[in-house]
C-alpha cells in the first residue's frame, strides 16, 4: 500500500527546497502528488489496493505506459493544503524509478513567462511548456519536482471524459 505516513516529510522537503529558492509553497493550490513504483507489477498491486478505498477517477495511456489517477477518499491535508488527488504513473520501459513521492503539481493562474520572471534565480526546465496537452514549467528539486500547470488534473481528466 502507499505509505501516506511518509507524504509530510516529502512534502516539507519541498517546501523547504522551494523556500532556499524564493517559492512560497502556501502560495500554489496543490493539485495532485505522484507516487512512483518500480515495476509494471507493482503498479497493479497498488492500483488494486487503490480502488479499495478511493475512486479511479482516470487511466490512460501516456508515453507508452498507463497512469491511473485517483481522487482520494481524504485529501491529504498538509499544512493549510489539501491535495485531493494522487497520480500512480507505472515505469517507463527505460526508467529506474524507486518507489515513494516523487513530485506535486501545482496549479499557477499566469503565464509561464510572468510566473518564472518573478523566480529570475531559479531554473526553470522549459521542456514541458510547448506540450499541447496541459502544459507544464517544471522545477527539479534532486531527485523530487514540483510542475506548475494552468488546468487542474481533474479538470483535464473531465474534459477527456465528456
Amino acid at each position: 500500500m502507499v505509505d501516506f505516513t511518509l507524504v509530510h516529510e516529502f512534502l516539507e522537503k519541498i517546501e523547504a527546497d522551494l523556500k532556499m529558492l524564493g517559492l512560497n509553497l502556501d502560495d500554489f493550490f496543490i493539485d495532485h502528488i505522484c507516487y512512483r513504483v518500480s515495476s509494471t507489477l507493482r503498479y497493479d498491486e497498488l492500483k488494486s489496493e487503490l480502488e479499495k478505498d478511493h475512486n479511479l477517477l482516470h487511466e490512460a495511456m501516456i508515453s507508452n505506459r498507463p497512469i491511473a489517477t485517483f481522487k482520494l477518499f481524504k485529501p491529504i491535508v498538509y499544512k493549510h493544503h489539501r491535495i485531493p488527488l494522487l497520480e500512480l504513473p507505472a515505469p517507463k520501459e527505460e526508467a529506474d524509478y524507486k518507489e515513494g513521492f516523487e513530485h506535486i503539481e501545482c496549479v499557477i493562474d499566469e503565464s509561464f513567462v510572468n510566473f518564472s520572471s518573478k523566480y529570475e534565480n531559479v531554473d526553470f526546465d522549459w521542456k514541458g511548456a510547448q506540450k499541447s496537452h496541459n502544459p507544464e514549467l517544471r522545477l527539479k528539486l534532486g531527485k523530487l519536482s514540483v510542475k506548475f500547470h494552468h488546468t487542474s488534473l481533474e479538470d483535464v481528466i473531465n474534459n477527456e471524459v465528456k
